[in-house]
């Protein structure tokens, strides 16, 4: 299991915008994280004392950089930054988070990977409850 000082080490967000707990699983395509972070009361994300489901988003694209940084570090080298260009077919089962009282399961497919970008897909659970999946583009920044 990968903890959250070394997913720190592999994408620019630390300290409480670190949303990801742990790493469970991780192969070249696929990644499956952990995190209760949506439970915090001090989640940067949260608005008047609640976390919205549109979120996930983000928890996905970090499971996604995680992905990134742990596949290129595999290879001996380092990831490349990434702009979020697109989210496309994404769905919600449920309109918040913050009242989920499991631990979520963050899970990402990479579905392409070349030199202009990567295309994953995302799926997060919670207690084998689907709440949200879509797919993210993202690109290198010029």
């Amino acid at each position: 299991m990968i903890g959250r000082q070394e997913i720190e080490s592999l994408i620019p967000h630390r300290g409480a915008m670190c949303l990801l707990d742990a790493v469970e699983q991780w192969d070249e395509a696929t990644i499956r994280c952990s995190t209760s972070t949506h439970r915090d009361d001090a989640n940067p994300l949260r608005r008047e004392g609640r976390l919205a489901a549109v979120h996930l988003v983000e928890y996905g694209a970090q499971a996604m950089a995680v992905h990134g940084g742990l596949a290129e570090r595999a290879k001996g080298g380092k990831a490349r930054p990434g702009l979020l260009v697109a989210v496309r077919d994404v769905t919600f089962d449920v309109g918040r988070i913050d009242t989920i009282t499991t631990a979520l399961t963050v899970s990402a497919k990479r579905l392409v990977a070349n030199a202009g970008g990567w295309l994953y897909s995302f799926e997060i659970s919670a207690a084998g409850r689907k709440l949200a999946r879509g797919r993210v583009s993202v690109i290198p920044p010029a």
